[in-house]
């Protein structure tokens, strides 16, 4: 019997007014937004080294910053959602924007742990949370057609933003400290990301792609309360909750790892190994993400996550097993995120095919919480194992564990079920 609460929106035969190059603006816009949002995240791990002198802690309690952070970032999604699809995105955007600026100006005197948890945790993760759910329910919205190139797009706009910042921000580190460069790129993010989302707008509700009527038309409206109803929704939470943990644990660790393993200081290419390695990873961050969206595009979702967590897992292998070789490090290292960057097209991608556009923005808010418990099994409590051990091995041996669990379950578990579910509410097979 068909799911009441399951509802089938009608065809749209009228033409919309708005020209098809409008969502093209918009989602450079959107990545725009993203990029203003990326370095709290991804340039971390060099705060961690003077964290730690300066406020006389240990790593576990510095890496509780970026843990709340990511947290606050993924718990508070749904209702930034609600919010967003009942007001539209401009206003909320842009103090999500603000907001990030100012945690990172606020950040900058911080003297005490509590501090720094309150401004570059707390008020970064509810601002970049704001943004990221925002501008990821926008895109798959204006891209019915082709919701995984377009999320990742605007998703390489997170992981790739930090390569604008990175060299600069390590560079102002050793030149200026601390606090000045904090205060400095506070401002820099906040301004260029309110100016963006100021240009941010939906689609009007007739708004359709000539070709995918039909497709759109044939993929159910479901609530965010019946979506949590539903197996395949917490099949694809406890997956991106895997692979959330396997990306942040190197997102968050890699200055302390690469430290340990005695290479993060070793000239490579005419430049230090860490801070080249984190400039390659931002970059093959961000190409996964559209790269791996488009492909999945074409051969289908489950597919496409089975061969690119496998591809984590692979080198995650390979780069423990070569961890002392300075050259195998930093290459291997942007081979390690190419293999995880794509979760954040592939998931929100998957989700709003599944339970369609209508919730989409709230409903991915939901499935995005797994990146916060992600953030604390791969931040703080992987910190803890290190300290327990005394060795990174542990930490990698459950993480690239972690990566081929997750390859398996896509195709053997997830593709079947979210198949069955589609069958169930009378859905053309959209899982390929």
């Amino acid at each position: 019997m068909e799911n009441p609460a399951l509802s089938i929106p009608s065809p749209v035969s009228a033409e919309t007014s708005v020209s098809l190059s409008t969502r093209w603006v918009q989602l450079v816009l959107g990545l725009v937004c993203m990029m203003s949002i990326s370095s709290p995240q991804y340039v971390w791990t060099l705060f961690t080294k003077p964290l730690t002198a300066k406020l006389s802690v240990s790593l576990a309690e510095v890496q509780w910053t970026i843990s709340i952070l990511i947290i606050l970032q993924t718990f508070f999604s749904p209702f930034q959602g609600v919010l967003i699809d009942k007001f539209g995105p401009k206003a909320l955007l842009s103090f999500g924007a603000a907001l990030t600026g100012i945690s990172w100006v606020l950040a900058a005197n911080a003297s005490s742990l509590s501090a720094l948890y309150l401004t570059y945790g707390g008020l970064g993760g509810i601002g970049t949370g704001i943004v990221y759910v925002g501008v990821v329910g926008l895109m798959v919205k204006w891209f019915p057609d082709k919701r995984g190139f377009a999320c990742g797009m605007v998703a390489a706009g997170y992981g790739m933003g930090a390569i604008l910042t990175t060299i600069p921000v390590s560079r102002s580190l050793t030149a200026a400290g601390f606090s000045s460069t904090l205060s400095t790129y506070g401002m820099i993010f906040g301004i260029i990301g309110i100016v963006a989302a100021l240009c941010l707008r939906m689609p009007p509700v007739d708004f359709v792609v000539k070709g995918t009527e039909s497709k759109v038309s044939n993929v159910p409206s479901v609530p965010p309360k019946v979506m949590l109803t539903t197996p395949v929704f917490w099949l694809m939470f406890a997956m991106m909750t895997m692979m959330s943990t396997s990306g942040l644990m190197v997102v968050s660790q890699m200055a302390a790892f690469a430290k340990d393993f005695g290479v993060a200081q070793v000239v490579v290419f005419g430049m230090a190994a860490l801070p080249l390695a984190l400039t390659i990873d931002r970059f093959t961050n961000g190409l996964t993400r559209p790269f791996f969206g488009w492909v999945s595009d074409r051969i289908g979702r489950e597919n496409t996550m089975t061969l690119a967590f496998t591809l984590e897992g692979c080198a995650m292998f390979t780069w423990l097993l070569l961890r002392n070789q300075p050259i195998p490090f930093v290459l291997l290292s942007g081979v390690v995120f190419f293999g995880w960057g794509e979760i954040f097209s592939l998931f929100p991608s998957t989700l709003t095919d599944t339970f369609g556009p209508k919730h989409g923005t709230t409903n991915y808010g939901f499935l995005y919480m797994a990146q916060g418990i992600g953030s604390i099994l791969g931040g703080p409590l992987a910190a803890l194992l290190y300290q327990k051990t005394g060795t990174w091995i542990t930490v990698f041996a459950l993480i690239i564990a972690m990566d081929f669990v997750t390859a398996i379950l896509a195709f053997t578990v997830l593709k079947p079920m979210r198949k069955r579910y589609l069958e169930a509410n009378h859905v053309g097979a959209q899982a390929t």
